[in-house]
């Protein structure tokens, strides 16, 4: 079975976006860029809430023709318009570029989804990975801690009274000071 894995940036403090959306304190450089692509491109498809697909949507299918594009960006830009996409949003009425528009996360809906064959799923988006969470949807976390307080804004996690244990499957350093924290539901125990 295909999982779901939530790739998110975080300030040290917290949070996933500034309090007006603004995320211009992520440190993405060569080095991380690459680190991305190297996940995506086996994934077997994005799951993006709205405003996160409309930004993608908004620069990625045209940004390895800029000149001003590095060459990670480049390949990002592939890799992007090919994979397929599915959006959720009530209010979006098309999307291009191998997109489809879901209404709701519906619990039935993603269990099958991930029964599917194919590459794991990749989530994006503060708004849906909240609603991922409070249906206990998500198996596999991957969040880039970077070395930024900004304060205040979305923080990675809405409050809840679930809890949900996992354990640490690896950490890694980039030398911009990023660091990855990946932690996955824990193996279910042999039954006898």
């Amino acid at each position: 079975m295909r999982k779901i894995i939530l790739m998110m940036s975080m300030s040290l403090d917290g949070f996933v976006e500034g309090p007006d959306r603004e995320i211009d304190w992520h440190l993405v450089d060569d080095e991380l860029h690459t680190h991305f692509n190297e996940q995506l491109r086996t994934m077997g498809g994005f799951l993006d809430g709205r405003v996160t697909y409309q930004l993608m949507a908004d620069f990625w299918p045209t940004a390895d023709s800029d000149p001003s594009s590095t060459g990670p960006m480049a390949e990002f830009a592939a890799i992007w318009r090919d994979m397929p996409k599915i959006v959720f949003s009530r209010t979006l009425e098309r999307a291009d570029w191998n997109t489809t528009i879901m209404r709701e996360v519906d619990v039935d809906e993603i269990t099958a989804l991930k029964a599917r064959p194919g590459g794991d799923l990749s989530l994006g988006g503060a708004d849906l990975a909240a609603s991922f969470m409070r249906h206990d949807l998500i198996d596999e976390y991957r969040i880039y801690v970077h070395p930024v307080l900004i304060g205040r804004g979305k923080p990675l996690s809405p409050a809840s009274d679930a809890r949900t244990q996992l354990q640490l499957a690896e950490t890694r350093t980039f030398g911009n000071g990023v660091v990855l924290l990946r932690y996955e539901r824990p193996a279910a125990a042999p039954p006898g």
